[in-house]
């Protein structure tokens, strides 16, 4: 009987104890307690916030392309008579590619508060433009090249005469969807054109043709930087021309300021220059048939690249720097608009093709 009355009372006496520790010690459990939950919770907040705002870009990339095409179809449809000329123009103007262009011209249009609607006839006149350049860039008079995209070129496939009207034809078809466009103010229109104008003329992509076509068998033993200064004549006006004119027409279209517009344009120039470097070093490191086109073209013919220049690896380096540089021209404008762009970069940079 004591026996039981003694375990009743140490069992009583653990009790009390238990009870005044939980008691004593209640604030700071509770404190704790809710420090984890809200811990937790601000967690999963963060994670759905994250997982909210990851931008996926291929999908960006994918979706614009559709409109883009659709939009390039209606521009040049196959009416009575079916004229040659129109089916040259539709050939190169509808063979794929991945519409960087008029992305970029729609991107930065969006980013300054426009709609795709908005800037869709300007993106269809640059992609225009660069059909055309295509066109005439695979030319025999130029770099003679048998392969685009993976198909033939259009000369080979039309005959040299054909392919000269399809690359004038698309010109003229570029300047009547921007002269046209019901969409945006005729001040708009106007300066839009003459971004256009100096894109491809002597201010740009002619003048850039012309500088490749003069550096071919250009000896860099004497002075390499002679070189260097001359590449970077060649693709500031010919590769980087229609990047920069894609994002600073699709900034006009969507309503942005001058200073906004600028920083399109430096944007656009490095990301121009960048897509040349990293397209001189794939085509002396990537095969014909992964890049669509023929490989190490450039090398038989004598041409400036930048792997000549610097070699592989310091071109690989320039770019990375023309990435940085890209991206720092962008600081400021909203983080949720901007992502395309950003994306853009770094796709350019990696691309394999």
């Amino acid at each position: 009987m004591e026996t039981k009355k003694t375990l009743v009372y140490i069992l009583i006496s653990i009790f009390l104890s238990v009870k005044f520790l939980f008691w004593r010690f209640q604030p700071r459990y509770t404190k704790v307690t809710s420090a984890y939950r809200l811990t937790r919770h601000f967690n999963i907040q963060s994670l759905t916030s994250v997982t909210r705002n990851k931008f996926d870009f291929m999908s960006y990339m994918v979706n614009k392309a559709k409109s883009v095409n659709k939009a390039l179809d209606e521009a040049v449809p196959l009416c009575e008579p079916v004229l040659k000329i129109r089916e040259a123009m539709r050939y190169t103007l509808l063979s794929g590619g991945k519409r960087v262009r008029p992305m970029l011209c729609l991107a930065a249009c969006e980013l300054v508060g426009g709609q795709e609607s908005t800037a869709m006839p300007a993106a269809c006149a640059i992609e225009m433009l660069h059909a055309s350049s295509l066109i005439q860039d695979d030319l025999p008079c130029m770099d003679d090249d048998n392969l685009r995209r993976g198909k033939p070129t259009n000369h080979k496939v039309f005959g040299e005469g054909i392919a000269v009207l399809t690359a004038d034809a698309l010109i003229a078809l570029a300047v009547k969807k921007m002269a046209t466009s019901s969409t945006s103010s005729p001040e708009k229109v106007l300066r839009a054109i003459l971004e256009m104008a100096k894109a491809v003329g002597t201010e740009g992509l002619v003048a850039g043709q012309a500088a490749d076509l003069a550096g071919e068998g250009m000896s860099l033993e004497e002075n390499d930087d002679v070189g260097l200064k001359h590449l970077e004549f060649i693709h500031i006006h010919k590769t980087a021309a229609m990047l920069e004119a894609a994002a600073v027409i699709g900034g006009i279209m969507g309503g942005g300021s001058d200073e906004e517009i600028e920083r399109l344009r430096s944007y656009a120039r490095c990301i121009g220059l960048m897509f040349q470097v990293v397209d001189d070093v794939l085509d002396v490191t990537k095969t014909s048939e992964e890049l669509g086109k023929t490989a190490g073209k450039d090398l038989i013919a004598g041409k400036l690249t930048y792997p000549k220049v610097m070699g592989v690896e310091k071109s690989k380096e320039y770019a990375e720097r023309l990435n940085r540089e890209a991206r720092e021209h962008l600081q400021g404008f909203d983080s949720d608009k901007v992502a395309p762009l950003l994306f853009l970069a770094d796709y350019i940079v990696n691309r394999q093709n």
